[in-house]
């Protein structure tokens, strides 16, 4: 829907933002309204009015439960924990009579989604609604209007809340990241004066590193609705495939002189396979937003910016369900009332608009019942129409069955139905093994979900995108894959996810091999060094008893070991059933290739690593770097802020680990004892823009291509545009690796998919072998690149290793831990932790 909103900004009142800083509980609501006494008031539990105070998490908390304790309409449940133990919460909101029926309605619901759907009949059928609110936890004024609205839903009288709670099943998240609101609503809070100050220069408005917005690994959970990789992404998805709700919201905030945003997006960064017809409804949706806002003089727009075609973001991943997604962005106070455009913007305006918002989009899903759960039939009847050619998908990796585990865990998540294969396969130069291979049936109710997370898209419509243009999954696992297998390659359907169990072969008394392959060989590792055992690391192939033995084949000697000969056997056993990781005892020394006892097999000391975080350092690339280390691999890692850096001692670490910044992050006083420290021996590890730093520094010398931009003519309205064209929001592509080279110990293939999202050419060494990790002449796998950054592209290196004094510098031009879910290449980081003294 092109146009759905004549006048973008109503210009209808020059009070934009109410400058009342304290206000009480009818600014918020409806007009005319009377309300069950009842029902407790937000104030009469938490100790003050909505807005008066940024509502803290564990008082949210209590007001749900009171509330669903003193009403009839609300029921409410904890589906799991944040990291920091926080609940995550549901209510079910919606009539007495629908509560005393929720499941039979709950299943009646689902059916529209199943096979022979047609003859179910809609009209007496109740719309399901999922309001969610504050993902980001410094965008706050969501989860503060969620007081407000469940109030009202739960304490209203009259027909008009009467026919909503018949009509609609509200699946109600106050805080869908609890963590991050905590966070933030303490800053807020003691920084707030008694005389509010709007001075946009007063330390309430200006976090402190790395601020609220994220979860507790300083991720940004917007981007979790499809990787799944995030306890409070599991329970809101698990919420979403048990009912699949008719509408989603998802309630934001965006700069403070902004003023209001809903969806429509902008039309030409719709993903295609996205119906227009979905498209159409959020237009018809909007109209509902439009109209409740000019009755309050709210200023809006929509159809300028966003967009929905990422389908890992709470807007746009109801799209791909047969739902609308519905983006709601507010001018943020990041307080409690802060100067901006368009006048003093307080805290409790932001929460009038987003209550607005919340009761306009029940408003719509009341009148739109019907034709949004026939949309919902007409989505998965032709979703099964378009996949009933058939055919399957198979993936795998005949070495590593833990990361096949991990995406076989993303696909029962989202209720997507795989099989075992039947039998051991070859398709070209891929092998799939049984027990390490699953099959995926096309034809399936989840088939478009499935093309989205398989798909490999390199044609768009637009060169502008709000996020990544591409998160093709088993590239980002590098799994082998192929997309068309017969049907007659199906076993058993995978009815509950199991990991492969796998355990030392036989006891032995000289030593003990395991490969380097699987996904959580590093956490083992670690576990056999801080143990105390001695290991070593192969550097080269060799076989042994009738085995072949790759690049990176750790050796456990049993001889001089600092326990018995049945203590170790004991112990590797532990940890090979522990992570599923095959361990082989051998008899014998002698070999095809290096024998055990050559000086091919490295000595390996147990890793001591360090983090640099804090200001000028990118939260999100440490975040994912902490919580690999510390959740995956279960190794301590200590994080040193920019701040202190200088004042510690850095000779306790054997790696420091510097992720993407900018540039700034570190004083000349850190910088030199950074440096001293890599001259007496360290590993220093850095990624993106640390690679800019090291050169400066004079860490590693490094060459990056750079575009000398040719003169075009360009309106000062097409500016944006065309800069932003330039830009690599986030594409996967190729690269030929040397297997060889022990930053590539464990990777099988020749080839490795990198996720980029960064124009930092590094031009190769003119010695070959220093270029383990080359994007291909042809690297384009997935994603948008315009045609001069792909050209800069073309046979540039994504890795480079040098030498400082006695220690090492490692580079890396790209994020090998992008957001949890780029399992295939987290091996890459940890090579350069164990191996970086043989590069």
């Amino acid at each position: 829907m092109k146009h759905i909103i004549v006048t973008l900004l109503l210009f209808f009142t020059t009070q934009l933002f109410s400058q009342n800083y304290n206000v009480d509980l009818s600014y918020f609501l409806p007009e005319n309204t009377s309300y069950n006494p009842q029902i407790p008031t937000p104030k009469s539990i938490i100790g003050h009015e909505i807005g008066d105070w940024h509502i803290t998490h564990d008082k949210l908390v209590q007001y749900m439960y009171e509330v669903a304790e003193k009403s009839n309409r609300v029921s409410i449940e904890n589906r799991g924990s944040t990291f920091e133990g926080r609940p995550l919460l549901l209510l079910t909101i919606t009539s007495e009579s629908n509560h005393n029926n929720i499941e039979n309605i709950r299943k009646s619901h689902v059916a529209l989604t199943e096979e022979n759907s047609s003859s179910i009949n809609t009209s007496e059928m109740p719309i399901v609604v999922y309001q969610g609110f504050s993902i980001h936890g410094n965008e706050p004024s969501g989860s503060n209007a969620s007081l407000a609205l469940v109030y009202y839903l739960a304490a209203a009288q009259g027909t008009e809340v009467d026919d909503l709670l018949a009509n609609t099943v509200i699946l109600f998240d106050p805080s869908y990241n609890p963590d991050g609101l905590q966070r933030f609503a303490n800053w807020a809070n003691i920084h707030k004066n008694k005389n509010i100050n709007p001075d946009p220069n007063d330390r309430e408005y200006s976090e402190v590193w790395p601020g609220g917005r994220t979860n507790h690994y300083w991720f940004d959970m917007n981007r979790d609705w499809l990787p799944v990789q995030l306890p409070e992404s599991r329970a809101r998805i698990k919420t979403f495939h048990d009912w699949y709700p008719n509408i989603l919201t998802d309630h934001h905030e965006m700069g403070t002189n902004s003023s209001f945003f809903f969806q429509p997006g902008i039309p030409s960064r719709t993903h295609p396979l996205t119906p227009q017809k979905n498209q159409d409804l959020t237009g018809a949706i909007a109209k509902f937003h439009a109209k409740a806002f000019n009755k309050i003089g709210s200023l809006y727009y929509t159809e300028e910016s966003f967009d929905d075609f990422y389908y890992g973001k709470g807007s746009t991943f109801p799209d791909i369900n047969g739902a609308v997604g519905i983006l709601f962005e507010q001018a943020s106070s990041r307080g409690h009332a802060q100067e901006s455009d368009n006048g003093i913007l307080t805290f409790p305006f932001t929460i009038r608009n987003q209550f607005t918002a919340a009761l306009s989009t029940l408003e719509a899903a009341v009148s739109m019942r019907k034709e949004m759960l026939d949309y919902q039939k007409e989505f998965f009847s032709n979703s099964r129409k378009e996949a009933s050619k058939g055919g399957a998908i198979v993936f795998g990796d005949e070495k590593d069955a833990s990361k096949v585990f991990h995406l076989a865990e993303i696909l029962e998540r989202h209720k997507i139905k795989f099989y075992e294969l039947k039998h051991d396969i070859s398709t070209s130069d891929k092998n799939f093994k049984k027990g390490f291979s699953y099959v995926i049936p096309k034809n399936q109710k989840q088939h478009r979900l499935i093309k989205a997370m398989f798909e490999k898209r390199t044609q768009f419509k637009d060169s502008l995108f709000y996020d990544v243009s591409a998160w093709t999954f088993p590239l980002a696992f590098n799994l082998d894959y192929t997309e068309n297998v017969s049907m007659t390659q199906v076993g058993s359907e995978v009815m509950e996810l199991k990991k492969i169990k796998t355990s030392i072969i036989n006891k032995s008394d000289y030593a003990y091999l395991m490969e380097w392959h699987d996904y959580y060989t590093p956490k083992a590792l670690h576990k056999i060094l801080e143990k105390g055992i001695r290991a070593k690391v192969g550097m080269k192939t060799f076989s042994i008893e009738n085995k072949e033995y790759d690049y990176g084949t750790i050796l456990i000697p049993v001889q001089n070991q600092k326990i018995t000969n049945d203590e170790l056997h004991l112990f590797l056993k532990e940890i090979s059933e522990e992570n599923n990781i095959k361990i082989t005892g051998v008899s014998t020394g002698l070999t095809k290739g290096i024998d055990l006892g050559s000086s091919q097999f490295k000595a390996l000391d147990s890793p001591k690593i360090a983090l640099i975080i804090g200001d000028g350092i990118s939260p999100y690339d440490a975040g994912e770097i902490w919580h690999l280390i510390d959740q995956r691999y279960d190794i301590p890692i200590t994080k040193l802020d920019t701040r202190s850096l200088k004042r510690k001692d850095l000779s306790r670490y054997s790696d420091i680990i510097l992720p993407n910044n900018w540039g700034n992050a570190l004083d000349k006083q850190s910088t030199d004892k950074l440096k001293e420290w890599v001259k007496n021996g360290g590993t220093l590890i850095g990624f993106k823009n640390a690679g800019k730093w090291f050169n400066k520094n004079e860490f590693l010398k490094l060459k990056f291509k750079s575009e000398k931009d040719s003169a075009q003519h360009i309106t000062f309205e097409q500016k944006s545009n065309y800069f932003g064209a330039k830009v690599i929001g986030g594409a996967i592509f190729n690269t030929q690796i040397d297997r060889s080279h022990p930053i590539t110990f464990g990777y099988k293939n020749a080839t490795l998919p990198i996720f980029r999202n960064s124009t930092l050419f590094l031009v190769a060494d003119k010695e070959s072998y220093n270029n383990p990790i080359r994007y291909t002449k042809d690297p384009l796998l997935s994603g948008y690149i315009s045609q001069n950054n792909l050209n800069f592209l073309k046979e540039t290196v994504a890795f480079r290793k040098g030498k400082l004094g006695k220690g090492t510098v490692v580079y890396f031009t790209d994020n090998t831990n992008f957001r949890a879910f780029w399992y295939g290449t987290n091996k890459l980081m940890m090579n350069a932790i164990f191996f970086g003294d043989f590069m």
